[in-house]
């Protein structure tokens, strides 16, 4: 079980003020969450990997590869636009 000491000490790290019904309330929340930690220390977890993320996924992006279409789809993009001039969109003036 938590102290009250410990409970008032996390509470003005967390900047907040506590009347005595909520400490205990705290006191008593705590330490349940402290008491279910400790519970899981008790699991044997030796034959299990570690793991960098909860999901295993293989690798699902996609490879970085060059087109030689990109040029192209580019320029055929620009020829689409309502305005274009040398190569670039060709937009309104906004100043």
């Amino acid at each position: 079980m938590i102290s009250k000491e410990e409970v008032q000490h996390i509470a003005k790290l967390a900047r907040i003020q506590l009347s005595e019904t909520e400490l205990e309330k705290f006191q008593k929340d705590l330490g349940s969450i402290l008491d279910y930690f400790n519970l899981l220390n008790e699991l044997d977890v030796s034959g299990v990997k570690p793991m960098t993320h909860s999901v295993v996924l293989e690798n699902v992006k996609r490879g970085d590869m060059a087109k030689e279409k990109g040029k192209q789809s580019a320029e055929k993009l620009i020829q689409m636009a309502p305005g274009n001039k040398d190569g670039f969109l060709k937009v309104k003036s906004i100043l």
